[in-house]
């Protein structure tokens, strides 16, 4: 006798996110679940209730007030940054030097860790991030602490810190190097190896630990040209400081010769790069991940670093995704992130959509991650993450996907904390978290 499994079904209007010009919108929609080998709950079937009406049965998850869309992927930000966000920003290297870098220093405590890690990832999950890429501090207890708390698809990594460091945060190289070792080899393809800039990790360093990472099939990332100061002190410190790198052309070809460039690496911001570095990350599929709120004016609680030319980089065939950059960013929310990406670029002329945001949140980073087959969307035979908020008044009414996320996130555009809690639930592989 074959036993039929229970099946769920989930009612609400629904958000699907396909590329960045297409995402479905199903206005009463239903979305069937069916439970897989490994006892998780994929999407058997998507549509409207009216077109599903014969497949609704079983437990029945009645969200009908709601609007639901795939959870998100934020593609760089920093957990043990959670207390500076709000701090000024008027320059990056200050900004590093006054708050980042004490802060951080506070995760050599174990004890400190540990609580911090459980309260921003639990605080994180409420508001529908549940994948993307972690950077922690240097300290190898607070990733652990991290790997433990982090619920759902991230890749984490503890950042080096060799040269032009405070001495409180900076390391021997061969530390570092045993490290990334230890880290890579037991956590595999869920670690990152992250230098966190070529300013504060040497050259030999980089160039070792990248050997390890991919052995390992582990990820890498760091950051790259995110403001002119940053890349004239890099470019600086290599043609007259680093042996072999006195001909260097540029701050992407320095991480080209030390191995860090590839299919598996995220590279931060990514904002003044010149076409022959454009060309290098293409070549080697080196994802960017764009910060739109880090980057923002300093009166909109950002960096002022400037504004990235997400169609130039799209001209390239370059992957990217969207990402908080926390604390660099100043909100946790994806949500706040999407408003930044779409306002930014409208404001200077550019064409941007939600249904692109939308889909650098969710899609695009799962499949930086290598898990677009699994994750990312609400299609058939994928995993059932989503979040859930309240339908926008009028939903009958509208039309499209950007109509319908534009009345979800304008109307907290001048009270951005509280994109935070916009969330009313969160489901992870058909199970509730928030």
């Amino acid at each position: 006798m074959v036993i039929q499994k229970m099946k769920k079904v989930v009612l609400a209007h629904i958000l699907n996110p396909i590329s960045h010009n297409k995402c479905e919108f199903y206005r009463n929609g239903a979305l069937i679940l069916k439970e897989n080998k490994d006892s998780n709950w994929i999407v058997e079937k998507i549509g409207t209730q009216e077109k599903l009406i014969d497949d609704i049965k079983g437990e029945v998850i009645d969200l009908s007030d709601k609007l639901i869309m795939p959870t998100f992927f934020d593609m760089h930000f920093h957990w043990v940054q959670d207390d500076v966000r709000e701090m000024p920003k008027a320059n990056l290297l200050e900004w590093l030097d006054k708050y980042t870098f004490p802060t951080e220093n506070k995760y050599k405590n174990k004890t400190y860790a540990k609580k911090k890690a459980k309260s921003f990832f639990k605080k994180l999950i409420s508001t529908g991030t549940m994948g993307g890429a972690v950077y922690s501090s240097i300290h190898e207890h607070a990733l652990e602490y991290a790997m433990d708390e982090a619920k759902g698809d991230f890749i984490i990594g503890n950042v080096q810190m060799t040269i032009n460091s405070p001495k409180f945060l900076t390391q021997k190289s061969t530390d570092a190097v045993k490290l990334t070792e230890k880290l890579s080899k037991k956590y595999q393809s869920r670690y990152a190896l992250t230098p966190r800039f070529a300013i504060a990790t040497d050259p030999v360093t980089m160039k070792e630990s990248a050997k390890i990472a991919k052995k390992n099939k582990s990820f890498i990332q760091t950051h790259l040209s995110e403001n002119h100061d940053e890349i004239n002190f890099v470019n600086s410190l290599y043609k007259n400081e680093m042996k072999g790198f006195e001909k260097v052309g540029s701050y992407t070809e320095i991480y080209k010769k030390c191995n860090i460039l590839g299919s598996k690496t995220i590279m931060g911001h990514g904002i003044h790069l010149s076409p022959s570095e454009l060309k290098m990350l293409a070549g080697t599929r080196t994802a960017i991940a764009h910060c739109p709120t880090s980057n923002a004016p300093h009166k909109e609680l950002g960096l002022g670093s400037g504004l990235f030319d997400f169609k130039k980089v799209s001209r390239y065939k370059i992957p990217w995704a969207l990402a908080s950059d926390i604390g660099g960013g100043p909100f946790l929310s994806m949500f706040d992130v999407m408003r930044s990406f779409v306002a930014q670029n409208l404001r200077a002329g550019v064409k941007a959509t939600y249904t692109e945001a939308l889909y650098r949140s969710t899609l695009a980073g799962a499949d930086i991650l290598g898990l677009a087959k699994k994750k990312g969307n609400l299609s058939p035979k994928k995993e059932a993450n989503f979040l859930c908020v309240k339908a926008p008044r009028g939903i009958d009414k509208l039309k499209s996907a950007d109509e319908v996320m534009h009345k979800v996130i304008n109307p907290l555009k001048k009270q951005r904390d509280k994109y935070n809690s916009l969330c009313t639930d969160v489901f992870y592989q058909g199970q509730k978290v928030f």
